[in-house]
């Protein structure tokens, strides 16, 4: 039996610790013991950019915002569906994320945080959203497993009423908000409409073949754009 091998630690602002692990070919980030994210399972991450992206069509230089990220599998995908004129802002709040991206998990990057189309920002991706207006085609949130989060109480209020304003507003006319979560939450469903947006919730398998758990994303559309 392979043994999984600590490559390193990380603390989130605000409480929590997140650990990557190798377990044979695989990589795992942990939040106090419990699996946070895997290379086992990326297809959800990709189709929040694949699907963001085929909603913004048309557009001949697309600005993304991609908070968190993560094992880099959505912006890798976004990057695909892009084309050369496209862009993608990546927020990530903690730095160890993006070493261990151009570390240990170099050969999973691809060097997609080295393509000139992408710019990081080590920032909270709604500080990023609140001091923009009218800056993005599409913001993509995968962040602490969606509305019902796991790492940080701060989080919340990325999926508050606030929160869902300070997006429209930073979303150019048209444009797009995806959310990824790892389950249904009907509750935020209705906020997101109540925020001025028109929904359309997709429920999308984990893994890239098809198969595993079921995770949703909505997209929203601010109303009367």
């Amino acid at each position: 039996m392979i043994a999984r091998e600590l490559i390193g630690t990380a603390q989130v602002p605000g409480g929590g610790e997140l650990r990557l692990f190798r377990h044979d070919r695989d990589f795992i980030i942990d939040l106090d013991r419990s699996e946070l994210m895997s290379t086992r399972m990326s297809g959800s991450e990709e189709r929040l950019a694949t699907m963001a992206c085929d909603r913004l069509a048309g557009r001949p230089a697309p600005h993304l915002l991609i908070g968190g990220y993560g094992m880099g599998f959505t912006l890798r995908a976004a990057l695909a569906r892009l084309g050369p004129s496209g862009r993608a802002t990546v927020a990530e709040l903690v730095p160890e994320i993006v070493e261990w991206a151009r570390g240990p998990m170099a050969e999973v990057a691809q060097g997609c945080l080295e393509d000139s189309r992408v710019t990081v920002e080590i920032r909270d991706v709604a500080a990023v959203i609140g001091r923009t207006t009218a800056g993005f085609d599409a913001i993509l949130l995968d962040v602490d497993n969606g509305p019902d989060g796991l790492c940080r109480a701060a989080n919340d209020r990325l999926y508050s009423r606030e929160g869902l304003a300070a997006a429209r507003r930073a979303l150019r006319p048209g444009g797009v908000l995806a959310v990824w979560s790892a389950a249904p939450d009907k509750v935020f469903a209705r906020r997101i409409a109540d925020a001025g947006f028109v929904v359309e919730e997709a429920t999308v398998a984990a893994r890239s073949n098809g198969k595993g758990p079921r995770h949703v994303i909505w997209f929203a559309t601010p109303r009367g754009t």
